[in-house]
Parts: C-alpha cells; sequence; structure tokens
C-alpha cells in the first residue's frame, strides 16, 4: 500500500444543494476528490455532508480506501479501449513517447495523478464529472498486460 504521505489530493467537483425549510435555506454539499501517487495507484472518492470541509475530508478518505493499481506501459497504456458508464462513453489511446496527455478535464485529472504521460482520450458521451471519473477508472481497470495476455493464452509473441 502507499503511504498517506505521498499521495497528492485534488478536488475535482464540489456541489452546494439547497433545501427550503420553515427558517430559510438549508445548504448541503457533494465532493468529488482524487488522490494518487502519479506511480500507477490512483483512487476517487464520492461523499455528501451540511458542511464543504466535512464533505471533502469523508470524500478523501473514501478515495484513499478505494485505490487502485493498474497496468502500465511505460508513460501510457497498453492498448486502445472503449468503455461505457452510464452515459458516458471514453475512448482512451497510447500515444507514441512526447505526444502528452489528451484529454478532458476529469480524465486528465485522473490520468495525471495516475502519472500516465502520453495518453488520448476522448469523452464521446456524458458531461457528469462523477461518470466520467468512474468511466476512465472502468477503462484503467480494464487494461491488459500484453505479455501476461499472451501467456495466459499459451502463446509466445
Amino acid at each position: 500500500m502507499v503511504a498517506k504521505e505521498d499521495l497528492e489530493e485534488k478536488v475535482l467537483f464540489v456541489n452546494r444543494c439547497s433545501k427550503v425549510v420553515k427558517g430559510g435555506r438549508k445548504f448541503s454539499f457533494s465532493a468529488l476528490i482524487l488522490v494518487g501517487d502519479r506511480n500507477g495507484n490512483v483512487g476517487y472518492g464520492f461523499a455528501k455532508a451540511n458542511e464543504l470541509t466535512d464533505a471533502i475530508r469523508k470524500a478523501g478518505e473514501n478515495a484513499r480506501k478505494n485505490m487502485i493499481t493498474f497496468e502500465m506501459e511505460g508513460t501510457t497504456i497498453p492498448h486502445p479501449i472503449t468503455v461505457d458508464y452510464d452515459g458516458a462513453k471514453l475512448l482512451m489511446k497510447p500515444a507514441p513517447d512526447g505526444k502528452g496527455l489528451v484529454a478532458g478535464s476529469c480524465t486528465r485529472s485522473v490520468l495525471e495523478l495516475a502519472g500516465l504521460r502520453d495518453v488520448v482520450t476522448k469523452n464521446l458521451g456524458s458531461n457528469n464529472r462523477i461518470n466520467q471519473v468512474k468511466a476512465t477508472f472502468k477503462g484503467l481497470l480494464s487494461l491488459r498486460n500484453r505479455k501476461k495476455a499472451l501467456a495466459i493464452r499459451g502463446k509466445s509473441e
């Protein structure tokens, strides 16, 4: 597991919701937080609370609990992949060294904190930030290393 000091935390989205009650408006907050070490480990957390700081703290704790590791090939991903999650559709392709990270804001944040530097992505569906992040994580989890996949099939390159 990654040491807590090595993790970088990023507030991706904060939403304020109001409820009208007898005494006036009552506000509640939700926060989407990313945590990563820029070395192949990344996590996200989503939480709600009546205070903004509490929502951010709870989401940060969730992000640390839900960290994932995934297959990398240098500074890029091993193969192209298309992911569907709810309304979000995401296309991720490996890029040559030096190309950089070509991605939308949410996907870019996830990939930066994960440590990927050469990936091309395109968001083809939803503008919902939570679904974009979940689609990115689903894509990262479904990546497979070429050598390991061929070994499982009993083939050589």
